[in-house]
């Protein structure tokens, strides 16, 4: 899809802190607001998958058990134990 450009007017404070919020994230501005209009349009979709991983608790949660896993923290069970 092609891109275009658009202009908006900002305090100068926000556009400071969205400049430093993109570099510390190693991504851009235009990345930043566009990531933001697609979280609104899921939201306005209403589609609950969306939101879920959206979610940043759910997010935190995910990357936590990624990391027990891949450092052997976790006890596997087998199906028929767990039910």
């Amino acid at each position: 899809m092609p891109k275009s450009k658009i202009n908006i007017t900002m305090d100068q404070d926000l556009i400071e802190f969205a400049k430093t919020y993109a570099e510390d994230q190693r991504t851009t501005v235009s990345e930043v607001f566009t990531q933001f209009i697609l979280n609104i349009r899921r939201i306005q979709r209403e589609d609950p998958m969306d939101i879920i991983l959206a979610d940043p608790k759910f997010r935190d949660s995910i990357l936590e058990t990624i990391s027990q896993i891949r450092a052997g923290k976790n006890k596997w069970h087998k199906y028929e134990e767990v039910f």
